[in-house]
C-alpha cells in the first residue's frame, strides 16, 4: 500500500518559516491536487516529499516507510516537471533508458518497461526523436513515461501542464487521468489551476500561506467551503461576494438584508438569534443565480460574454457591488439594461466576520445531488 504521509511538516528558509506544520494523509491509489495561489507553498511542499528540499521539521512516510532522511532515488517515487528535463543529446529511448541504467536493472527488465511504457504513452514511433524533434505534448509524454519506467510506488506533478496551449492541456489532463487508471497507482499534482484541480482530482488540498485551509472531494470543496478564501478560489467565474445583514434566524435558515436594505435573501445555514443585526458575507456562486425579471438582486447589466453554451453577464447594484451571473444559452441583452435575479436558500453561503462558513442545514448531496468524486476531464 504507497499511502503516502505527512506529519508536522515545517520548512523555513533561515528565520523565515513557510510551511506551517502540515498533517496530510494522501491515501493509496488516489489522485491528489495540492492547489492554491503562487506563493502558497504547494511546489515547496511536492519538493520535500520528493527529497528535493530538506524537511526542517517533521516526518514524511510513503507505505510505512519514514523517508524524509532518504536521498530522492531512494523514496520510492517519480517526479515530472513543469520544464520536462529531457536530456537533449539524448534519444527518447535513450531518455528512458538513463535512470534505470544507473541503477544496474537488467537489460531485459529495461526493454520490458521501456516498451510498457512507450504503448501506454503511445510514444513507441518516437523513441529514435531527440527532444528538439518532439513537441510539446510529445516532451510531456516522455517525461511522463520516464517516470512510468521506474515503477515508483508514488508519482509526482509540479505543474506539468503549464507549458502547454489551452487545447493540449484539456487533453493532457484527460491521459494523465486516464494514465491514473490505468496503473492505479499514489499521484500527487501540483497546480495553481483551479480546472485541472476540480476535473481531475479524487481529492484536492487547497493551501494558502504555507497552511491547508481544506481538503476533501472536488464537489464537496466547491458546494460546502469552509471559509471564503476557499469558496472564492474555486469556481470560475468567481463566487459573487455581498456585504449584508441578519434580519431574522429561524428553523430554515437566514434572512439577509442586501444591497444597502434594498434586496432580501434566504440562506439555508444555521444560526443563534445573537446573529440579528449582525454584519456578514453572503456567498452566491454565478451559475447559481436565477435570472428572473422580479428577483430581489435588481442590476444593471455592464458587460456581458457569449459563448454559446453559456452567457456570462456582469452588472452591478445600485450600491456599487459587482455581481456575476452564469446562463445556460445565449441571452441577448443589451449593456445598461436592468436584470434581476435571485437565489435558491441552498446555494447562499454566508460567512462569518472572520471568513468562517457559517454551517449549512443541509449536507451537499441534497442540494447538489449525488455525483462522483472526479469530473471528466474531457
Amino acid at each position: 500500500m504507497a499511502r503516502l504521509e505527512l506529519k508536522s511538516v515545517r520548512k523555513s528558509y533561515q528565520s523565515v518559516e513557510v510551511i506551517h506544520g502540515i498533517d496530510l494523509a494522501v491515501e493509496d491509489e488516489s489522485f491528489t491536487v495540492f492547489v492554491g495561489p503562487s506563493g502558497c507553498g504547494k511546489s515547496t511542499l511536492l519538493r520535500m516529499i520528493a527529497g528535493l528540499e530538506e524537511v526542517t521539521s517533521g516526518e514524511v512516510h510513503l507505505a510505512g516507510r519514514r523517508c524524509d532522511h532518504l536521498l530522492p532515488s531512494a523514496r520510492g517515487m517519480a517526479m515530472v516537471f513543469q520544464s520536462y528535463a529531457l536530456y537533449p543529446h539524448m534519444s527518447v529511448y535513450e531518455n528512458l533508458r538513463f535512470g534505470l541504467v544507473n541503477q544496474k536493472t537488467p537489460k531485459a527488465e529495461i526493454e520490458r518497461r521501456i516498451n510498457e511504457a512507450a504503448e501506454i504513452l503511445q510514444i513507441g514511433h518516437l523513441l529514435q526523436r531527440r527532444p528538439s524533434q518532439l513537441s510539446g505534448g510529445q516532451s510531456q509524454r516522455v517525461a511522463i513515461g520516464r517516470a512510468i519506467v521506474k515503477e515508483p510506488q508514488a508519482f509526482l506533478f509540479d505543474e506539468p501542464l503549464s507549458n502547454l496551449d489551452a487545447e493540449l492541456r484539456v487533453k493532457m489532463r484527460s491521459e494523465i487521468v486516464a494514465l491514473h487508471r490505468r496503473l492505479k497507482s499514489t499521484m500527487v499534482y501540483v497546480t495553481h489551476d483551479q480546472v485541472e484541480a476540480m476535473t481531475m482530482a479524487d481529492r484536492i488540498v487547497v493551501l494558502r500561506d504555507g497552511i491547508v485551509e481544506q481538503t476533501g472531494a472536488p464537489i464537496e470543496l466547491y458546494a460546502r467551503p469552509r471559509n471564503r478564501f476557499v469558496a472564492g478560489f474555486l469556481g470560475a467565474p468567481q463566487m459573487n461576494f455581498l456585504v449584508a445583514q441578519v434580519e431574522s434566524v429561524t428553523e430554515h435558515g437566514l434572512r439577509l438584508s442586501v444591497d444597502e436594505g434594498r434586496a432580501t435573501l434566504r440562506a439555508a445555514v444555521s444560526g443563534s438569534g445573537d446573529l440579528v443585526g449582525k454584519t456578514v458575507t453572503v456567498g452566491v456562486r454565478p451559475e447559481h443565480l436565477i435570472h428572473a425579471a422580479d428577483g430581489p438582486l435588481k442590476c444593471r447589466l455592464t458587460a456581458r460574454e457569449l459563448l454559446g453554451a453559456e452567457t456570462i453577464l456582469f452588472s452591478a447594484l445600485p450600491s456599487g457591488e459587482r455581481v456575476i451571473a452564469s446562463l445556460r444559452g445565449i441571452h441577448d441583452i443589451a449593456e445598461g439594461a436592468f436584470v434581476g435575479y435571485d437565489a435558491a436558500p441552498g446555494y447562499v453561503h454566508v460567512f462569518d466576520t472572520d471568513g468562517t462558513a457559517l454551517a449549512p442545514l443541509r449536507s451537499w448531496r441534497e442540494d447538489y445531488g449525488a455525483v462522483g468524486s472526479r469530473a471528466s476531464a474531457a
